[in-house]
């Protein structure tokens, strides 16, 4: 039976949905990440995991229990939240302590977890201490270790690691892996980087506009994502997506007015199935910017054939076109043949005006 069930899970905030229709299931021992942009709702979702925010429809058990509208003190639940919420005026043994002080448990008990916790996350130094003697990584330790000094059922992580540098959110992500290795627990672990994700969990839920998009591990979700979404969202970078349309024979991509000419024009580029050649159909004049390196000859090895030189070869063409004469940076002009003045081969892309241009005066391709 899993540890955490929700089945048909929404949460409204007034007229807007903000939870729409979440059915998952958390496994015995599972550590899963709720991934997503900001506002997609995996706080929201959290919360009303621990009790914090009320289920407006479905329903919710935690090992068979249904705890729908039960208080978050009876969950059997623990959630550690982005800013430690660490007592300043107690020290850190205070603060491990005061849940199970509060639960009416036995001192000689209290005493056996706090020198267990204080040892797995190697605070013993720190039980003296006050927040304010601790370092962010300290302090960081022992919110976790009074989020599991209680032996909770489940583990709640509301993005523990946002606020902290590069070099600290790497010790305390391995952290996090060894301590969910050694207690086996059940943890949903929130966060919007995507490193965080693929490293620590068994399986990724990807949330969008309070939808879950995907579910799956994260080896599934990078090669064998659900919808576009998903694959433009995990990977860094960024996964290019481009417009096209599937005709007989093949795939035809439509670059659009990046890869076109003077009057944007575009250019289309056919993959076709193994066995068939592919090749690009133009719809516009040529575009003499794109070019390969024919300053070498053919791959039979026979010489290239003769071309005219072009007016482009002129000095004052090879100039910024810009009237004004405001920038005179040199520019690119293929002829054909390759690059002017025996300059290294290199593909020149015709883009149009203020998209990506090194130049802002130029509007036919790229300075140098």
């Amino acid at each position: 039976m899993g540890a955490v069930r929700l089945v048909g899970v929404r949460k409204l905030f007034g007229t807007i949905e903000v939870i729409k229709g979440v059915d998952l299931t958390v496994a015995e021992g599972e550590l899963m990440v709720f991934v997503g942009p900001s506002g997609c709702g995996k706080s929201t979702l959290l919360r009303m995991i621990a009790g914090l925010e009320a289920v407006d429809y479905g329903t919710m058990k935690i090992e068979g229990r249904d705890v729908t509208e039960a208080a978050p003190a009876l969950r059997g639940v623990a959630m550690m939240f982005q800013n430690h919420a660490l007592y300043p005026h107690m020290t850190a043994c205070d603060n491990l302590a005061y849940g199970l002080r509060r639960a009416n448990i036995a001192r000689a008990e209290v005493d056996r977890r706090l020198l267990e916790t204080a040892a797995l996350l190697q605070i013993s130094e720190l039980v003296p201490r006050k927040p304010r003697a601790m370092s962010v990584g300290q302090r960081q330790r022992v919110a976790i270790g009074r989020a599991i000094v209680r032996k909770p059922e489940v583990l709640l992580f509301d993005g523990p690691l946002s606020n902290l540098d590069a070099a600290l959110r790497v010790e305390m992500r391995g952290q996090i892996a060894r301590l969910h290795q050694e207690l086996q627990a059940k943890m949903i672990f929130v966060t919007h980087d995507q490193v965080e994700a693929m490293t620590l969990a068994d399986r990724i839920v990807v949330l969008n506009a309070g939808r879950m998009e995907q579910i799956g591990t994260p080896r599934e979700v990078y090669h064998s994502f659900a919808n576009l979404f998903v694959a433009g969202f995990i990977g860094s970078p960024a996964m290019n997506l481009l417009p096209a349309s599937l005709g007989q024979g093949g795939i035809t991509l439509n670059a659009g007015p990046v890869l076109g000419g003077p009057t944007g024009q575009g250019e289309a580029v056919t993959w076709r199935p193994a066995g068939q050649a592919a090749g690009r159909s133009q719809t516009g004049p040529r575009d003499r910017t794109r070019h390969a390196d024919r300053t070498s000859g053919r791959r039979d090895g026979s010489a290239p054939a003769a071309r005219n030189r072009p007016e482009a070869d002129d000095e004052a063409a090879r100039r910024c076109p810009d009237p004004a004469g405001r920038c005179g940076r040199r520019a690119v002009r293929n002829c054909g043949r390759g690059p002017v003045r025996g300059r290294r081969p290199r593909t020149v892309i015709r883009t149009a005006p203020g998209q990506g241009l090194s130049c802002p005066c130029l509007s036919w391709g790229m300075s140098v």
